[in-house]
């Protein structure tokens, strides 16, 4: 594994991007401090303050990626507060009709009854497709969802995202980057309940029948399992994996008072390479301490006062929009400045088979 190039501060894109210039840029962004880990693989990955939003360093912080199972941030994003933690839904059939085949489930089962705080840790803990299914039909459908899920990336400002489901599944054209899935991020955890969910290691989930069984957090920097040590301080976030996106993962860990949030999408060796190199950026986070100086930031959502980032002209995103993994269309249609896009297809994309894999935190041989 070689060093990724570090770029010269002229190095950064003509037009203005999401968070500033420097974000647009090619090669290793990052001003002041030692150098970033030498020995990173992922595609894209980026390093910010979780208080402050600056971002301290970042790789193709706007590179279009296929983001797995961390686009479940977004959902949580959209979805939490809208039912009672305490509120309970038998699940029936037609809840569960149309998951996408291969998908990581947490063993939803038609005839039983759900709390809300049962299905959300469903989803976040064992990144269970099925509960993420039956939580958007209680919520309207999946087709609203991904309305919803459209217009909050919109109002976050997360215009590098696309999205088409709302679980992370491999459809064509569902794409996010290093730096939208930190803004989901960085906004969930200002959610209690989302910081709770998310930290949580394991829990109890209904088998049915009054029985349950055991579920793990598939985070194996929260978990330390499959050979990975926990990570001190670690408060979450989400992990995802499937075979055309690779491993992503989001996380967020605070040490002496100050918290950094981290992303890093498609490392290129190892099953367990996404939380080594996480932990590598965090290490390097926090021994800065104040030497390094931002080299962009996270943007404030629209309905907190964020200001609005222009999409017109060359687009925000100048120099690094085009790509993607798997061959993800290269344009897209926006509807006014917040971002909002054109559907993507009719509701029925959501169960077009994506292309290969389980959904899970990595290539592992059961699901997670």
């Amino acid at each position: 594994m070689s060093a990724v190039p570090l770029a010269a501060p002229s190095a950064a894109a003509s037009a203005p991007a999401v968070g500033g210039a420097r974000l647009a840029a090619d090669g290793v962004q990052r001003d002041g401090g030692a150098a970033p880990p030498g020995r990173l693989t992922a595609r894209a990955w980026l390093l910010a303050d979780q208080d402050s939003g600056e971002v301290l360093a970042c790789y193709r912080a706007h590179l279009r990626l296929a983001p797995a199972s961390t686009l479940k941030m977004l959902f949580a994003d959209t979805l939490l507060g809208r039912f009672a933690r305490t509120e309970r839904h038998t699940v029936t059939d037609a809840d569960l009709a149309g998951i996408p085949p291969g998908s990581s489930l947490v063993g939803v089962r038609a005839g039983v009854a759900y709390s809300v705080e049962q299905l959300w840790q469903g989803v976040f803990l064992r990144s269970g497709n099925d509960a993420v299914q039956v939580l958007a039909r209680m919520n309207g459908g999946v087709a609203k969802t991904v309305a919803e899920m459209r217009a909050k990336a919109a109002d976050l400002q997360a215009l590098d995202t696309r999205v088409v489901s709302p679980d992370g599944y491999d459809h064509p054209g569902q794409l996010s980057s290093a730096y939208d899935l930190a803004l989901f991020a960085r906004h969930g955890l200002k959610n209690p309940d989302f910081r709770a969910y998310c930290g949580t290691g394991a829990a109890r989930f209904p088998a049915g029948g009054g029985r349950t069984f055991a579920i793990e957090n598939t985070d194996r920097l929260l978990s330390g399992t499959y050979g990975v040590r926990p990570y001190p301080g670690l408060i979450g976030v989400k992990n995802g994996y499937t075979s055309h996106a690779g491993n992503t993962f989001a996380g967020a860990a605070t040490r002496a008072g100050r918290t950094l949030v981290v992303t890093v999408l498609h490392p290129r060796s190892g099953h367990n390479s996404v939380y080594e190199e996480t932990a590598a950026l965090l290490d390097w986070g926090f021994a800065q301490g104040s030497s390094v100086r931002a080299v962009g930031r996270l943007v404030d959502a629209l309905s907190e006062g964020g200001t609005r980032v222009s999409s017109s002209g060359a687009g925000p995103h100048a120099g690094a929009r085009g790509s993607s993994a798997g061959g993800g269309p290269g344009g897209w249609d926006v509807l006014g400045g917040a971002g909002a896009v054109v559907a993507l297809g009719a509701a029925g994309a959501y169960a077009l088979r994506r292309r290969g894999g389980r959904e899970a935190s990595s290539p592992a041989p059961s699901p997670e």
